[in-house]
């Protein structure tokens, strides 16, 4: 008998202790899962940081733990964390991501704000905008979210650069890479997604220098994490018209506090970290997916380099 310890909030546990049950099942294991459960006879723990588990030590058998949170930040720095650790990537989070970038693109790409905000009643008889195919976006990041929202893109018809850490190559998608890979990337990106992982190593990745390197009047989507941008440096590119607009889902601070500069500015927009989400159904999934792998000696999916931090 396999011992799934679920270590998550109350709220959590009413919303999986029925779903991954049916999923273990479904996939064939014979498996406990249990809130509570000596830590000699653990197995698997699905994880959250904000449940009661924050000393792994005494949990001798454990084989992975399986994180409820697509990031990981909170949990790579547990020193007595020894088994592998699993991110949460399934595929309702995945479409989710996709959806929320490409419709603020969208919201960008064709001037919507200028129609839908308009209390001066004005018939402004502007220019069109450009064909998707003459839009430039750049993504920072491409792992399972950043790629998911490229593809969409792409299938709309714009002209797609992504940028990672490591060379990748993913079909009608522009890849750049590594520290010469950044500045071409975002010389070239009309509007920039950010949905880099938090690490030591894109901490304020979007700072003065590289906002700089955008074109003038370029836009910027974060949903990705807050500490990416150094808020001062937007600020300023932002009063000084380099920066357009921002649209931010992720803060260094949340709630993102009432008094913070980011609610008094036009051309910021604000959105309560909702971009995207786990959604139960499809994360019941993943997670017996990976149980039954653990249990055949088999690779772990989405599984955290440590030393990284994703």
């Amino acid at each position: 008998m396999t011992t799934v310890l679920f270590s998550g909030t109350g709220k959590n546990w009413e919303t999986y202790k029925t779903l991954i049950p049916e999923a273990l099942a479904a996939a064939g294991v014979n498996a406990t899962f249990t809130r509570n459960a000596p830590p000699e006879t653990v197995d698997y723990i699905v994880y959250s940081p904000l449940g009661p588990v924050q000393d792994f030590s005494p949990y001798t058998r454990l084989k992975a733990v399986l994180s409820l949170w697509a990031g990981v930040e909170r949990m790579v720095g547990n020193k007595t964390l020894k088994a592998p650790l699993c991110r949460m990537v399934d595929d309702g989070l995945r479409k989710g991501m996709a959806e929320w970038v490409t419709g603020h693109v969208l919201r960008y790409h064709l001037g919507m704000d200028a129609h839908i905000i308009n209390p001066e009643h004005k018939w402004s008889t502007g220019s069109a905008p450009p064909l998707a195919k003459d839009r430039c976006i750049g993504i920072l990041g491409l792992g399972e979210l950043g790629q998911a929202s490229a593809q969409a893109l792409n299938c709309l018809g714009f002209d797609v650069a992504g940028w990672s850490r490591n060379k990748k190559e993913l079909d009608n998608i522009t890849c750049f890479y590594g520290d010469s890979g950044l500045k071409p990337l975002l010389e070239r990106s009309e509007i920039l997604v950010l949905l880099l992982p938090q690490t030591d190593a894109t901490f304020h990745i979007i700072n003065e220098n590289t906002l700089a390197q955008l074109p003038k009047g370029a836009r910027i989507l974060n949903p990705g994490r807050g500490p990416l941008i150094k808020d001062s440096a937007l600020l300023a590119a932002l009063a000084s018209g380099h920066i357009a607009h921002a649209t931010l889902d992720v803060f260094t601070t949340e709630p993102l506090p009432k008094d913070h500069p980011y609610w008094a500015q036009s051309n910021i927009t604000v959105t309560p970290h909702i971009a995207s989400e786990t959604r139960p159904e499809t994360a019941a999934q993943v997670i017996a997916k990976n149980i039954v792998r653990g249990e055949n000696g088999r690779p772990f999916l989405f599984r955290v380099n440590r030393h990284f931090g994703y």
